[in-house]
C-alpha cells in the first residue's frame, strides 16, 4: 500500500442503507477510495482492482438466498488475494461469530452499530501504522 495515494476500500454488504451509509462515512475522508458492492460474488469479480481492504458483511443473504455467505466470500478472497485485509462486520454480538472469522484469516471484526465507521476506521489506521513500521523495520534489517 502506497502512502501517498488513496486507500482502496470494497464495502459489502446486502443492507443497502447501511452500506450506503457506511460508504457516505468513508467518503467524508478524502483518504479513501470506495467501490460497494452488494454481493460477495460481485465484490470477487473486482478483485483485479486491488482493494486494500474489504469490509465484509458475515450474511449476505437477505437480496438473493443462493448468494455466498460472507465467511465463503473471506475465503475465496483470501484464496485469490491472500495480502488483502479484510475486516468482517455483523450484526451478531457473539464471539463464536468473531472467532470463526478470525479462524478464516479475517483482519478483524466488527458489530454492525452507529460507531461502525469510526472503528472500522481506527482498525485501518492501526494496521497502516503496524505495516509503516513493520516495513522500516525490515529496511534496517536489510541493512544489516
Amino acid at each position: 500500500m502506497e502512502t501517498s495515494s488513496k486507500i482502496k476500500i470494497f464495502l459489502v454488504d446486502d443492507d443497502a442503507f447501511f452500506l450506503k451509509l457506511l460508504e457516505m462515512q468513508f467518503l467524508s475522508h478524502n483518504h479513501y477510495e470506495t467501490q460497494t458492492f452488494s454481493t460477495g460474488e460481485y465484490c470477487i469479480e473486482n478483485l483485479n482492482v486491488r482493494p486494500d481492504f474489504v469490509i465484509l458483511d458475515f450474511h449476505l443473504d437477505s437480496r438473493d438466498a443462493n448468494a455466498i455467505n460472507g465467511l465463503k466470500t473471506l475465503d475465496i478472497i483470501k484464496e485469490i488475494s491472500p495480502e488483502t485485509l479484510v475486516i468482517m462486520l455483523s450484526a451478531q454480538d457473539k464471539i463464536e461469530v468473531a472467532v470463526d472469522c478470525m479462524r478464516h484469516k479475517a483482519s478483524d471484526y466488527v458489530v454492525k452499530s452507529e460507531t461502525s465507521f469510526f472503528r472500522i476506521h481506527k482498525i485501518i489506521e492501526a494496521i497502516l501504522k503496524y505495516q509503516k513500521i513493520e516495513n522500516q523495520l525490515n529496511w534496517y534489517k536489510d541493512r544489516l
